[in-house]
């Protein structure tokens, strides 16, 4: 009992960030909420748009960009401390668990680099990266070509959990890996691309996939204990895959589809209690799950709501002026949610209304109408430009981070 005491204090004292705050996903922080609008304390410039999340440890926050590096940064200052260089964009949430931050790369590869250094501890080669892909995407024209999915943001960020860090890939696979060594443990095969995030509860994982089934897998040993089917959409795939993460609480799993819906399963079973249905406005972020509340964000409907988490019913919902694809984040009693109009908001949980909102960056005013890929895409290219919200706030301490398509990490604090 002495040695089981032990051990469980050293696994407490050891160091370990991942996406969401947590393995269930709760997206809940243990940090004192900023009530007031806060102000810039420090900005760290990458040479290419953030994507991700930062993982945060003690004084150093971990951070991964599109020009291919994983960066480490001074937490008081936002000097740099050390970079690592991919061959591809770093678009996954850093995990940190013990001395080791693990990250997936589009390069097709998985490491583990040491926390103090960025020196390589060890390298994983999946089968290889690429986005959700269809013939008609969007109702885009040409329609006869499959077009890769421009709003495909993000590789799966890992879980590290009982000595293995699992992860989802663009080769469809779901995989579990030896996490001090790289050694493959298993791996689960979708039918589609997998960039949704584990989330882990009671030894299964839980993870959405491309091909619109969310699955529940044994953690140790990869079988399948249940399957649930999300919609479809076989013309122009638009309203369907699950793009973002689940959250746990209760023993109910919950998570957004872009079939526009919310969908609450048991998570020992995988029948459904309850779905809530948008008005086809992608739900493809992540939940935040508290007090018997669900929060989640819409894209084109551009909605905020409050779900209550036994029923499904909406509590409170307001309109925010963008689409939304970073998860929202709580501290305290106050709720962080970023926009796609670049756009931070602070909502006050308890008055069931926005307290401040902070904007950083100007997106360029950009003429559409257009239905063809490339045009499209250079839209999308433009909106980046100008600075948009992709990646989720994580309040960390006194401060709040958060990355931006403009390159930048900023850093937040109360006035």
């Amino acid at each position: 009992m002495l040695i089981l005491a032990i051990a469980a204090i050293a696994s407490l004292a050891a160091p370990f960030a991942t996406f969401r705050g947590d393995l269930q996903h709760t997206g809940v922080y243990a940090a004192p909420a900023i009530t007031t609008q806060p102000h810039l304390k420090w900005k760290f410039e990458t040479q290419a748009r953030i994507l991700g999340t930062p993982a945060i440890v003690g004084n150093t926050a971990y951070i991964g960009s599109a020009d291919g590096n994983l960066y480490a940064i001074d937490l008081d200052t936002g000097a740099l401390r050390w970079k690592f260089a991919t061959e591809g964009l770093v678009v996954s949430s850093p995990a940190v668990s013990g001395d080791l931050v693990y990250f997936h790369s589009y390069d097709g590869t998985f490491r583990a680099v040491e926390a103090a250094t960025g020196k390589l501890r060890w390298a994983f080669k999946t089968g290889g990266e690429k986005r959700f892909a269809a013939k008609h995407l969007h109702g885009l024209l040409p329609p006869d070509e499959t077009m890769p999915d421009f709003w495909d943001f993000w590789l799966s960020s890992p879980a590290v959990d009982a000595g293995r860090v699992h992860f989802g890939s663009g080769d469809g696979n779901i995989y579990a890996l030896d996490a001090a060594t790289g050694a493959l443990q298993w791996k689960f095969h979708t039918g589609d691309v997998v960039h949704a995030s584990p989330a882990i509860w009671n030894g299964t994982v839980y993870l959405g996939s491309w091909d619109t089934f969310f699955y529940a897998l044994d953690a140790a040993t990869g079988k399948e204990r249940w399957r649930f089917q999300t919609g479809r959409d076989p013309d122009i795939h638009n309203q369907e895959g699950i793009q973002g993460s689940a959250a746990i609480m209760d023993g109910v799993v919950y998570f957004g589809c872009r079939d526009a819906t919310l969908y609450a399963l048991d998570a020992a079973t995988g029948a459904k209690k309850w779905s809530q249905h948008g008005d086809r406005g992608w739900r493809s972020s992540s939940p935040a799950v508290y007090e018997g509340r669900v929060y989640l964000a819409t894209g084109s409907d551009k909605k905020f709501n409050a779900f209550d988490a036994k029923t499904g019913a909406i509590v409170y919902s307001f309109d925010v002026g963008g689409g939304t694809f970073a998860s929202p984040a709580i501290a305290g009693r106050t709720l962080y949610l970023a926009t796609f109009d670049n756009k931070l908001r602070g909502i006050d949980l308890d008055a069931q209304k926005e307290s401040w909102v902070l904007e950083i960056g100007a997106p360029p005013k950009i003429a559409g109408g257009s239905r063809f890929y490339d045009d499209v895409v250079g839209i999308m290219t433009q909106r980046w430009a100008g600075g948009i919200f992709i990646g989720s706030p994580v309040p960390a301490g006194k401060l709040l981070l958060i990355g931006s398509t403009d390159g930048a990490l900023y850093a937040l604090e109360a006035r």
